[in-house]
């Protein structure tokens, strides 16, 4: 199996249909994971709606255990699309359907509550909501943003298993084509490096930056031919 084939094998969707069709613990947990890994782009979604922070907390928790629900998982695949637009489509719909249930519950209802830092949360919101006045459009800048961030934590901890965390805190702001403060001979200066070998270690980074990038994005859609269209969206709406 080729390397994009392997990526695509173990897509969300896949995650998400495995957590449907199967009562194992394992599937389960991976869903739950991706539900710690997207729910506060979606809470944002829900504060910027309109909602107060303690209902937001609620509502997201709600939303989750409705996403959780084996009979739900049952209905769903692939063919509703990019996993960014299907998660933000089903909680559009429950907060159509169910906001009112879920505001008057107690928080995390009879179903176990996933633990996420709702406190932390806010204090992104208060800060974020600022810049994005739309719900959907905050959505989906956060979203872009945490899966950037996602990818420099992923290298951050290649480069930290190979015992370069020093050089990757001092590099990690060339990655994305901003200019460094310093020159690469006051960086090399500082590490011990060449400039050349500043030079080399920097096009090794942004080269492996890409490729999980690349990884990152074809884990959320369902074709390989999507991903460079994903990737474009994404770093759209970064850089507006």
């Amino acid at each position: 199996m080729n390397s994009t084939a392997a990526v695509f094998a173990t897509t969300h969707w896949s995650v998400v249909l495995a957590a449907g069709q199967s009562a194992d613990a394992q599937a389960s947990a991976a869903l739950e994971q991706l539900c710690r890994t997207y729910w506060y782009p979606l809470y944002a979604y829900v504060r910027r709606r309109g909602f107060r922070h303690e209902d937001a907390q609620d509502l997201t928790q709600a939303f989750f255990a409705h996403l959780l629900r084996k009979d739900f998982l049952g209905g769903v695949g692939p063919e509703k699309g990019r996993f960014r637009s299907f998660l933000l489509a089903c909680l559009k719909h429950f907060l159509v359907d169910e906001w009112e249930k879920a505001r008057t519950a107690k928080r995390g209802g009879n179903c176990p509550a996933l633990s996420l830092d709702m406190e932390k949360a806010e204090e992104r919101y208060q800060l974020e909501a600022r810049v994005e006045a739309d719900p959907e459009s905050l959505f989906e800048r956060r979203w872009a943003l945490d899966l950037l961030e996602r990818v420099l934590d992923r290298l951050r901890h290649e480069a930290a298993g190979s015992g370069r965390t020093a050089v990757f805190a001092e590099l990690e702001c060339c990655l994305l084509g901003d200019r460094p403060a310093e020159t690469y001979a006051q960086l090399g200066s500082r590490l011990g490096l060449s400039e050349t070998a500043v030079k080399v270690t920097v096009h090794r980074l942004r080269q492996r930056y890409r490729e999980l990038l690349r990884e990152e994005v074809a884990h959320t859609v369902t074709r390989p031919e999507e991903v460079d269209d994903e990737l474009r969206y994404l770093f759209a709406i970064v850089s507006r």
